[in-house]
């Protein structure tokens, strides 16, 4: 009977999940997604040595709601990820022992923890006067997308967000990549 129950819950789960994939398809379908490839400009990306910025004058007033539509693309996609792999890990939990809860355990806390600092991190890119951002942590380090400021993101853009980066999350700089989104 016990059997049972778990295998009626874990197609219940499933259910639920291929319903919100569906629906999310469904409702998605008709918008216009923003390419990362238009929408970043590969030549003003930050190196682990240098910044290089490129003049482009046929793009002097940046559309605004071009760049919102990014970084909300940007987010509702990292929360997307990050609720599937919480759903999978709270159902691991459920069908392991007490050693795998403890290995569960531990990566939800960490999957928690990288949320709030990524989260920290925008927030205080934004409070130091920025329209908007989104940071993205990894094992292979920290990404900052930046909406470009007037006059193009400077060096001294990007050595404030390093210094907000390195404080929040420990990185080193060589593991910080600043991206302008125009």
């Amino acid at each position: 009977m016990k059997v049972w129950k778990k295998n009626l819950i874990a197609v219940a789960v499933l259910a639920t999940v291929c319903l919100g994939i569906y629906t999310n398809w469904l409702y998605t379908e008709d918008t216009k997604t923003v390419s990362l490839t238009d929408t970043l400009d590969s030549q003003k990306i930050l190196s682990s040595d240098m910044l290089v910025m490129a003049d482009d004058p046929m793009n002097e007033e940046p559309m605004q709601s071009t760049v919102s539509d990014y970084f909300a693309a940007v987010r509702l996609s990292r929360r997307e990820a990050r609720d599937g792999a919480i759903a999978l890990l709270q159902e691991a939990m459920s069908y392991s022992t007490d050693t795998g809860d403890v290995q569960v355990n531990q990566q939800l806390d960490s999957l928690v923890q990288v949320s709030l600092c990524e989260s920290q991190i925008e927030n205080l890119i934004i409070a130091k006067g920025y329209r908007d951002c989104v940071a993205y942590m990894s094992d292979e380090g920290v990404s900052i997308a930046v909406a470009s400021p007037e006059g193009g993101l400077q060096a001294q853009d990007v050595a404030v967000i390093a210094d907000i980066v390195m404080t929040q999350s420990g990185a080193e700089m060589e593991d910080i990549r600043v991206v302008e989104v125009q």
